[in-house]
Parts: C-alpha cells; sequence; structure tokens
C-alpha cells in the first residue's frame, strides 16, 4: 500500500513540475533569441558616415582660351584672352589671364594736333586680370558658375600722322576693369569642356570719355583643357574619348529611360 502511494506522489510531481520545466525552457529560448547581436567592426565601419572631402583638397590645372565678344563705341568687337588658373574639386577657380583687343574700333576720343583731318583713329586696350569663380549648380556634365574678374591694364589710340604718313599712337593711359558675369559650361570628355557667358565691363578710375568708350556687356565662349586627366590619357590609364564619370546622376526612372532608354523596357515592347 505504501509503495503504491509513492509510486502516485512520483507521478503526481512529475506531471506537476514537467510542464514548468518546459516552459522555463521555451522562456530561455525566447529570450535568447530577442538579444541583439553585436555588431562586428566590419559593420560598424560600413554603417559609418564618412566627413566629405574639404573643398580645397583636390587641385587641378587649368589653361583656358576665352574669346570675349563685346560692344566698344556701339561697335561689335572680339576681345581674345588666354587663362591658366587652378580648379579645386570642381567648383572653385582662380587664377590669371591676359586680354587684348584683336581689331582696331573707330573711337571718340580726341585725336593730337599733328593728326590727318579725315585720319582713321581706332581704339586699342589690353590688361591683365585676375579672375575667381565658383560652381553655383553642377552635375557631372553641366554646371552654372558665377565669375568675377578685375583687370589692369592700358588703353590708346592708334591714328594716321599727317606729317610722317605713318601710324602713330597716343601717350597711353591706365585703365581699371570690373567684369561680374555668369556661364555655363558643358564637359564633353574627361579633359574638355565648353562653355559660354555673359556678363557686364566697366572701366574705373579713368576718365569720363574714356569709360563710355569701354563699357560695355561682354559675351563669350571658352574652351578648357583639363591637363591632369589629359596626362592620364597620353599615359594610356584613360580612353581619350571615354565618357565615365560624366553620366548624368540624379534622373528619376522614366525621365533616365525617355533620354537614354531602357533596355529593359525594349524586351517588353518587342
Amino acid at each position: 500500500m505504501s509503495s503504491c502511494c509513492r509510486v502516485i506522489g512520483l507521478l503526481v510531481l512529475l506531471a506537476l513540475g514537467l510542464p514548468r520545466g518546459l516552459r522555463a525552457q521555451e522562456e530561455s529560448a525566447t529570450v535568447r533569441a530577442t538579444l541583439p547581436k553585436k555588431p562586428t567592426g566590419k559593420a560598424r565601419r560600413d554603417t559609418t558616415w564618412e566627413r566629405p572631402a574639404p573643398p580645397f583638397s583636390h587641385r587641378r590645372l587649368v589653361v583656358q582660351y576665352d574669346s570675349r565678344y563685346s560692344f566698344v563705341n556701339g561697335r561689335l568687337c572680339t576681345i581674345n584672352g588666354l587663362k591658366l588658373g587652378m580648379e579645386w574639386r570642381g567648383r572653385v577657380r582662380t587664377g590669371a589671364a591676359v586680354y587684348f583687343l584683336s581689331t582696331g574700333i573707330p573711337t571718340r576720343l580726341p585725336l593730337p594736333d599733328n593728326a590727318a583731318d579725315d585720319a582713321d583713329a581706332d581704339l586699342r586696350f589690353r590688361y591683365l586680370a585676375v579672375y575667381a569663380e565658383g560652381v553655383v549648380l553642377q552635375n557631372s556634365r553641366w554646371s552654372l558658375s558665377a565669375n568675377m574678374q578685375l583687370g589692369l591694364g592700358t588703353v590708346y589710340v592708334r591714328y594716321l600722322n599727317d606729317s610722317t604718313g605713318r601710324y602713330d599712337r597716343t601717350p597711353r593711359d591706365f585703365v581699371m576693369l570690373v567684369e561680374p558675369s555668369v556661364a555655363a559650361q558643358m564637359r564633353l570628355f574627361r579633359w574638355a569642356a565648353l562653355g559660354a557667358g555673359a556678363g557686364w565691363r566697366q572701366p574705373v578710375l579713368v576718365a569720363p570719355i574714356i569709360r563710355r568708350e569701354l563699357s560695355g556687356p561682354v559675351f563669350y565662349l571658352r574652351a578648357n583643357v583639363l591637363l591632369g586627366p589629359l596626362l592620364k590619357v597620353v599615359r594610356g590609364k584613360e580612353r581619350l574619348f571615354t565618357q565615365d564619370g560624366l553620366r548624368v546622376r540624379g534622373l528619376d526612372n522614366y525621365t533616365r529611360d525617355k533620354f537614354y532608354g531602357s533596355k529593359g523596357d525594349q524586351e517588353v515592347y518587342r
């Protein structure tokens, strides 16, 4: 009788204790499953935001032919120039330039006493300038920039001398020029770009009559050659007409497919 009671008691204890043990194991397993894993060193590096590079960290030497068209004394003329400067990360450009008037312009300035009565008198000027240019809007292909240019030069009049029958010139007058402008540029290749711009030329620290002669609007075309990428082409590190890095990004799929086409769409509509 006593042995039967012991067996029955043991069965009751097993029946009551086994579910509790199972529940404890399930709870412990659930807690272990919900604990987050610590990120490894590689995962931490992947999720860390990188600090952007300084704006003056990447430099390029830029040689630029700058042909400017302007109205001088009501006549359309060409002012040719050559720029040499530095470009930082494609957004900031500074340097120096030299400009000269390609052809003479009829002038209203008073001529010397030895000039012929019906002498042809042409206005001539040339100047050196320093410039600073900052990019306002930019993508991999296009850029819109603002330019400020300060120049120092001379202006004179070339006329026919009545006594000698040869062309002579008046004494040079000092002139200072201020030229603000805006420009747009398109990269054709990684080493070459074309652009155009418009602005205003304003002489300062000169006589009013010279100021009226030289002030006026400015329109210009430009051709840029980036020597850094060009050297990579010469050394065989890049192809001459490569378009790598010049694709327009930031467009939605519809606009990109509209202008550049989509292989997936072509396969669907076949």
